[in-house]
This record gives C-alpha cells, sequence and structure tokens, in this order.
C-alpha cells in the first residue's frame, strides 16, 4: 500500500465548488444545490476499502453530527471494477449498518467530479464557506494530524477549521495535505493533473 498526499493545484483558495449530480445511497439523486441551506460544505472524497478512508469514517461521522451548519458529502469514484469492495452496493450497506453517517454517500461512476475538483486520494476533503449562495474553497487539507491509519489524532484540525468558519472568520491556517490511498481511475480516464 503506498500513500500519496492531497496536495492539488485544480482549486484554488475562494474557487467555487464545481456542481455535481450523483447517486446517494439513499437511492436519491444530488446535486450542490442540495446543500445551499449550509453555511459550510465539507466535499470528501472517499471510498470503503482504504486503510486511510475507514480510519476516519468515525471522525467524518462526527463532524455531521456535530454541526448543524455544515453538510458533510463523502464521494466515492474508486473503479468498482479494479476493486469491488468500493462498489455501490458496498456503499449502500456501510450506511444501512451505521459505519457511515454522513449527510450524504454520493457514488462518482464517470469519475469527473473527482476530476473537477482535483481529488488525488482517500480521504481527500475540500471545506467550502457559503459566500451569498455559492460555496468557495476556504481549506483543502486533512482531517486531522494522524497521518497513518493506525495514528490516534491529537488534534481535530478540520473541525477546528469548521468552527473558524460558523463564527464568521477566515481559515489562515497553513494547508496540510491530507494522506491516504491513491484515487484509483478507470484505465485511460486519468485526469490532467495526474500525470503532470
Amino acid at each position: 500500500m503506498v500513500a500519496m498526499d492531497s496536495e492539488s493545484d485544480v482549486l484554488q483558495h475562494g474557487d467555487a465548488a464545481p456542481d455535481f449530480e450523483l447517486p446517494g445511497t439513499d437511492g436519491e439523486t444530488h446535486t450542490l444545490a442540495d446543500f445551499a441551506d449550509a453555511e459550510a460544505l465539507l466535499v470528501v472524497f472517499t471510498c470503503n476499502h482504504c486503510p486511510y478512508a475507514k480510519a476516519k469514517f468515525d471522525e467524518l461521522n462526527r463532524l455531521a453530527a456535530e454541526y448543524d451548519d455544515l453538510a458533510v458529502v463523502g464521494i466515492s469514484a474508486n473503479d468498482p471494477g479494479q476493486y469491488p469492495d468500493d462498489s455501490f452496493e458496498r456503499m449502500q450497506e456501510l450506511v444501512a449498518d451505521g459505519t457511515i453517517d454522513y449527510d450524504a454517500y454520493l457514488f462518482d461512476e464517470s469519475q469527473s467530479v473527482a476530476a473537477a475538483y482535483g481529488a488525488r486520494c482517500t480521504p481527500d476533503p475540500f471545506l467550502f464557506a457559503s459566500d451569498d449562495g455559492v460555496f468557495r474553497l476556504a481549506y483543502h487539507g486533512r482531517l486531522d494530524d494522524a497521518t497513518s491509519p493506525d495514528d490516534e489524532p491529537t488534534d481535530r484540525e478540520m473541525a477546528g477549521h469548521v468552527e473558524t468558519l460558523l463564527s464568521g472568520g477566515e481559515i489562515t491556517a497553513e494547508e496540510k495535505p491530507s494522506r491516504g490511498c491513491s484515487i484509483k481511475w478507470r484505465e485511460g480516464n486519468e485526469p490532467d493533473y495526474w500525470n503532470a
């Protein structure tokens, strides 16, 4: 298992969140506009099988439960042809048994949404602040200071950033990249930034 960092320059600070229209584990189709009532939006590219992603399930559930004005949206873009455990059916099972309890867990089968955001690894979190109805990137980086799946975090960094946004502040902290397994692109589907 080779870990990689989430550093990407596809989205810059202040950029609007790319729109999406993706199927959710709840049987509904979700778009960015579905979360417009939230003051902050955390979009996390994640999956079912990666140890790094699995280690953050509880923290993402906790963030979703703690902050009423934050929408936590997980998006899996991995190719289930390579990794059957990342299938949509398995996503539904993890939501049904309570392992994953985000505001939405969506499947990016075409991988176009992951490419639009510049996602590189699982998990890869993007935190957006609502600016008159437009979600603008406020922070792209890790959830906490545990950089290995076996580490216990000592600093819930993303929770602090969320609190800064919800209190009307601006995040000035240096962005610390997330670490995880690489996005599993279908052969020939790798975005331009992947090999840059």
